[in-house]
């Protein structure tokens, strides 16, 4: 199963404990973003007007090889957090808002609990 069809399935932590198949898919993404190059890929595209960004454009603001940037943006889709579409020769990416949502929801702590944990 997917990264992306993990995190559709998995409650909030505080709800019930993740399962060995959640937990893994779950990991998988958050290992993709526990990397500060992927981190930074992921900030330029969502902080960028209109939501996408060209390859040219991330590629630009590192001092890492285009290989390596490839490397980056093929991790970030493997796991859900970005989609790509080419557009003559040029590929453009977009943060996929529905597993930042589901990872939001899944590190979500109800008041309910966080009452009990401050007390």
């Amino acid at each position: 199963m997917d990264p992306l069809e993990m995190l559709e399935c998995s409650p909030p932590l505080t709800r019930e404990p993740l399962n060995a198949e959640q937990a893994a898919g779950v990991a998988r993404v958050f290992k993709a973003l526990g990397d500060p190059v992927r981190l930074r890929i992921l900030s330029i595209v969502a902080s960028r007007a209109g939501g996408e960004v060209c390859v040219c454009d991330i590629t630009g603001a590192f001092e890492l090889s285009q290989p390596t940037i490839s490397h980056h943006l093929k991790v970030l889709k493997e796991v859900g957090l970005l989609t790509s579409q080419r557009r003559a020769s040029w590929v453009y990416y977009r943060l996929v808002p529905e597993t930042l949502g589901e990872l939001s929801t899944l590190l979500t702590l109800s008041t309910t609990t966080a009452q009990a944990a401050a007390l």
